[in-house]
């Protein structure tokens, strides 16, 4: 490749990194996110799915209290969190830490200020339900 050549592409090169490095970074979310990572029938169990998902929970923030039509159990991949299950006291949950959520019980998951924290969920629930109902008191 010509000397030329081979100096335009880096000079190309070099401008689009520049550019890249000046763009303005996307803000973080300002609310929790839930994404749901796989969802499959449970077998031999008509009428049950599971589901496993995550919630990425900026600091400050909280899944606001609801139900789920089934169990849940929760891994903590980044803490600290803190569990709020309605009639019982806070706990809170540190990286690496479980957590379980019976059918029903209404409960909320809240990052407190900070970096903020990631819970991985592993739910089996009514199949065609809406995974998490909302609680409003």
């Amino acid at each position: 490749m010509p000397t030329l050549a081979r100096f335009g592409i880096v000079a190309i090169l070099s401008l689009s990194i520049n550019a890249f490095a000046d763009a303005p970074a996307s803000a973080p979310p300002s609310t929790p996110v839930r994404t749901i990572l796989e969802r499959h029938d449970q077998t031999g169990v008509p009428g049950k799915e599971a589901l496993l998902g995550t919630a990425v929970l900026p600091g400050g923030t909280a899944i606001p209290f609801h139900t789920h039509p089934g169990d849940e159990f929760g891994y903590v991949l980044k803490g600290p969190l803190v569990l709020k299950t309605k009639g019982q006291p806070d706990r809170i949950l540190k990286t690496g830490d479980t957590f379980f959520n019976a059918r029903g019980v209404v409960h909320s998951l809240a990052a407190p200020d900070g970096e903020g924290g990631t819970a991985l969920s592993t739910w089996i629930v009514d199949k065609g339900e809406p995974l998490a109902t909302p609680v409003t008191n």
